[in-house]
């Protein structure tokens, strides 16, 4: 196994690394889309998280994931704009329903669906939200989306049995789950 250092200042590490991050961009705005539930504000946290990750690279630890370093740096500045908004006495609007639509669906049906689906993660809370993102969209164990959101693997497993308890009760049809 591999020892965990901090980075050093080869060019070529740092290159390397640039180029993931840069690679991280499209799931980084999907996650962002997710929390913020707002397209515009999605790409400013999205452009800070890559600010903040490609300014502090240093601090990146070889060996360990750089995609779960940058989705925290990611859920971070989520938190720190939902403090500035709370702080300002501007209303935080968690819960409202994003237009993500891809920008050429070829499908009525699976305009349909979609909807229904951003409808029902509406009911779920901000911390549900995130947590569904990060394990059922973008693919991370339990154990990494834990240590992404700084909460116990426990705490995660029911939180994601609610999120989807909530989800599947939103999208049955009369008394059938989907």
């Amino acid at each position: 196994m591999r020892e965990a250092r901090p980075v050093n200042a080869s060019r070529d590490k740092v290159a390397d690394l640039r180029s993931e991050i840069v690679a991280l961009i499209p799931r980084l705005r999907r996650f962002a889309l997710g929390l913020t539930r707002n397209r515009d504000e999605a790409d400013d946290m999205v452009q800070l998280a890559l600010e903040r990750g490609l300014a502090r690279l240093s601090h990146f630890t070889i060996g360990t994931r750089l995609d779960s370093w940058m989705f925290r740096i990611l859920q971070n500045a989520w938190i720190d704009l939902a403090r500035r908004r709370q702080r300002d006495g501007a209303p935080v609007d968690l819960d409202a329903i994003a237009e993500l639509t891809p920008d050429a669906l070829e499908d009525a049906a699976r305009l349909s669906v979609q909807r229904e689906v951003q409808q029902a993660m509406t009911a779920l809370s901000a911390d549900q939200r995130a947590l569904v993102m990060l394990v059922l969209v973008e693919g991370y164990s339990y154990q990494e989306a834990a240590d992404i959101v700084e909460i116990p693997v426990g705490t995660v497993m029911s939180r994601l049995s609610r999120a989807r308890q909530i989800l599947m009760d939103r999208l049955s049809v009369d008394g059938e789950r989907p």
